[in-house]
């Protein structure tokens, strides 16, 4: 829960607005986006810090734009780091990276997998998945069937991303969203009914899981439809510009604010996210793993909701969060591309004539990883071919003399690396 902030009226607002002694300290406010309970620790000398608050709001909502859901109105004010923000993400997130070398065609799948996997587990976990990434990853890899209710929502939220992004060109109507809720809360909830449903009462309230206070009353059942509506208007239609990453973040509020669904409003509201940023090609996003980032720092996201109920209903919070996480996320993804620029550098020190690149990072992985086990259908996904092709490069390696076959089971066989293999390899390399 959060402090309330303090009212500005009856303060001499004109007379402090006319001195300009306090304008760099203003903006320095803005640019952070700070609350009230940060703002008051940040007031320069010579003001009250009420009076200091009052400067803030008003420099906010002079500039500020007015969206309107029905009933729900806000305000929203872009701050010369949000429009920077905005700026860098349009100049990177469309070509630079996509002319690299790691991001070939031959790559582009192999990452795609693993980064909408990531998006799955963090999104779910964010609502009380408790499996591990890795028992995830390998639920997901081998597509084998959920074991329990946890591993159920991870799967949920995989499909649904996918789905997003062949559906990336339709428009945004309360079927589609219907239909995606359904997706993503299929065999999770108590009631199967709710799925793919909006909900019919006012029995539902986002509490504060320590103390048991309400943090959200979320708007009657009865506007849910017509804020829906109103909503998919807004998403569709483009008679007034507004930056696409703006309206996606705004979109992603309306949902977890509007909370028209009994549970999976927070895995909509991001799915949702997702789709329009892919919808206005930005097709980066598909490679972000935003919930991750959003996982990350889940105190923060939550307090940019209540900052914005708690401040006359101002979005600068919401947006200045997420803009901050779209570009966190931006930046872990260029960390790891340079890794993994790396690491085909020193496949390069393993290149052997007649042997693709798959055969060549399973040779490395044997090196790095001497237990390993391969099989067949967990690199099929890693690699993103056919059982058959991966089979054939795998029984290649072990004409080589570099893998041996281990029984698993009666059905199932495994390959790890020979007894001699670092021998063999010096042989065929001819060291």
């Amino acid at each position: 829960m959060i402090e309330e902030c303090p009212k500005v009226s009856g303060l001499p607002l004109l007379e402090l607005i006319l001195n300009k002694d306090y304008s760099f300290e203003i903006s320095k406010m803005n640019d952070e986006y700070y609350y009230w309970d940060k703002v008051k620790y940040n007031t320069p000398k010579g003001i009250k810090k009420e009076e200091f608050w009052a400067l803030v709001k008003y420099s906010r909502t002079a500039n500020s734009k007015i969206y309107s859901f029905n009933t729900c109105t806000f305000s929203l004010f872009l701050t010369n780091k949000m429009q920077e923000y905005l700026h860098n993400f349009d100049m990177n997130f469309g070509g630079t990276i996509a002319s690299s070398d790691i991001l070939l065609d031959k790559n582009k799948q192999y990452y795609l997998l693993s980064s909408i996997m990531e998006e799955a587990i963090a999104s779910s976990q964010m609502e009380g998945a408790s499996t591990t990434r890795k028992v995830a990853k390998e639920m997901l890899r081998k597509q084998a069937k959920p074991k329990d209710k946890s591993q159920q929502m991870i799967l949920n939220n995989y499909n649904t991303i996918r789905y997003l992004s062949e559906h990336k060109n339709d428009n945004l109507t309360p079927e589609l969203l219907l239909t995606i809720h359904k997706q993503i809360t299929e065999k999770t909830l108590d009631n199967p009914k709710d799925e793919g449903q909006f909900r019919t009462d006012n029995n539902i309230y986002v509490v504060n899981g320590i103390t048991g206070e309400v943090a959200h009353d979320p708007p009657s059942y009865k506007q849910i439809k017509k804020v829906v509506q109103q909503l998919c208007k807004f998403i569709n239609e483009d008679k007034e510009f507004i930056h696409p990453i703006i309206k996606a973040i705004i979109l992603h509020f309306m949902i977890s604010y509007l909370h028209p669904f009994v549970d999976g409003n927070g895995r909509t509201a991001r799915s949702l996210f997702y789709w329009y940023m892919l919808k206005k090609g930005y097709w980066l996003t598909e490679y972000l793993s935003i919930s991750r980032i959003i996982y990350k720092s889940k105190g923060q996201y939550e307090k940019a909701f209540l900052y914005t109920e708690h401040d006359d209903f101002d979005l600068g919070y919401f947006v200045n969060y997420n803009l901050k996480v779209l570009n966190e996320a931006f930046y872990e993804l260029q960390v790891y591309l340079n890794r993994k620029a790396q690491e085909n550098e020193a496949l390069l020190e393993y290149r052997i004539p007649g042997l693709n690149d798959r055969q060549i990072q399973i040779i490395t992985l044997c090196i790095k990883k001497p237990s390993s086990i391969f099989i067949s259908k967990d690199l099929e996904t890693r690699f993103n071919v056919s059982v058959k092709t991966i089979r054939s490069d795998l029984e290649g390696l072990v004409e080589l003399g570099l893998l041996t076959t281990v029984p698993l089971n009666k059905r199932l066989t495994g390959y790890t690396r020979a007894e001699n293999f670092e021998e063999r390899l010096g042989e065929i390399r001819g060291n």
